[in-house]
């Protein structure tokens, strides 16, 4: 080889090396000009996504709320339970997929200096810890208010029981029971029906804590996904994530509407719990865009609190969507009597799986 084919060798390996160190460095090697113009292509993206996530969002969680217009998507109805076992496909896809991923890679990043992040497997620590602290509140939130109830049930029947033995001139010390009649020797219940209403105000209850507790662990991972997004200043990497995101929060919010249609919440706090699951992506979404020339998403306090808030969110999730919709609904006596509501549910189920994950292609 001749020694100019060597000096020409020696010239494309320094200049490969000097475009490797400028990858490795972050540098940018475009000129200002098209720099400015990415920043506003950008942020007319972000914009967009806003506007895009508010409306998915809002309309995706009304729609289970419409049963008392539209008969068909009332709670008892086989279109709603179809259309929940979708959402809940997607919320559990959510949590497997894409948030306890991202929270895994936040807390075994390569920019933590502290070893011990990376000799202990925290996402999945931490995950498991948030499904065991919603259970517990699930289970003694429930119980709590159960118990309540029962006792000023009982303690209305006695009342109940007091004056109709005043009224009829009965003493006080009488061996009378009171929640017990005796009437031809048989004893019953003085009011039949308070078993029934006990167990119809536990599982109203028990829906109540589900929509907000799934609401708690729905905005703490949308609130990193908006900061994320309004940070990022690479329209290649914002305009897919526009229209991911837009279905993720449109069914993410069908399944959360329904919990809150099964709740029967008062009208305001309907409208506070839609309001907060409609805004939280998008004002993350503008957080991101203030922040986005300060904020540094590889620096070790922002990878720590990410990962951490990930995998506690993918951890209640997955066990919101395994146990307060999956399970609940599966078992229920209409699901059981229907072998053609059980195959479309689960059909119904898969697809939502599905599709959500398929969205990590480009989310």
């Amino acid at each position: 080889m001749s020694t100019a084919s060597y000096r020409a060798l020696g010239i494309s390996l320094c200049i490969l090396i000097l475009n490797l160190l400028q990858v490795a460095l972050g540098e940018c090697i475009c000129d200002e000009e098209s720099f400015h113009r990415g920043n506003a292509l950008a942020l007319r993206y972000k914009t967009g996504a806003i506007a895009s996530i508010l409306v998915a969002g809002a309309i995706g969680v009304c729609i289970p709320m419409l049963g008392n217009v539209v008969p068909s998507l009332g709670h008892q109805s086989d279109v709603f339970f179809v259309v929940k076992a979708f959402a809940a496909g997607v919320i559990l896809s959510t949590g497997f997929i894409h948030v306890f991923p991202d929270a895994n890679e936040s807390l075994t990043s390569p920019c933590l200096t502290s070893d011990v992040w990376s000799n202990f497997p925290f996402a999945g620590f931490v995950a498991m810890m948030a499904a065991i602290i919603t259970l517990q509140i699930d289970m003694f939130a429930t119980s709590y208010y159960t118990g309540r109830h029962y006792k000023n049930a009982s303690s209305e029947a006695a009342d109940r029981i007091s004056g109709d033995k005043e009224a009829c001139g009965a003493p006080h010390g009488d061996l009378f029971h009171p929640h017990m009649h005796a009437v031809n020797g048989n004893s019953h219940p003085h009011n039949p029906s308070t078993t029934g209403g006990l167990s119809s105000e536990s599982d109203l209850l028990r829906h109540r804590v589900i929509s907000q507790v799934l609401e708690v662990g729905i905005i703490a991972h949308s609130v990193i996904i908006g900061m994320s997004l309004g940070a990022s200043e690479d329209p290649k990497t914002i305009r897919p994530l526009l229209g991911a995101l837009s279905f993720h929060q449109f069914f993410e919010g069908m399944g959360l509407g329904g919990c809150i249609a099964q709740a029967k919440f008062k009208a305001t706090s309907v409208a506070v719990m839609v309001m907060f699951f409609s805004l939280t992506t998008p004002v993350g979404i503008a957080v991101g865009i203030g922040v986005s020339t300060v904020y540094d998403e590889n620096s070790p306090t922002a990878l720590i609190v990410e990962g951490i808030l990930n995998a506690a969110s993918a951890g209640i999730l997955i066990y919101m969507a395994l146990v307060d919709l999956c399970a609940a609904d599966f078992m229920s006596p209409k699901m059981q009597k229907s072998g053609r509501l059980r195959l479309l549910w689960s059909a119904s189920l898969f697809l939502g799986a599905g599709c959500m994950s398929l969205l990590a292609k480009w989310a």
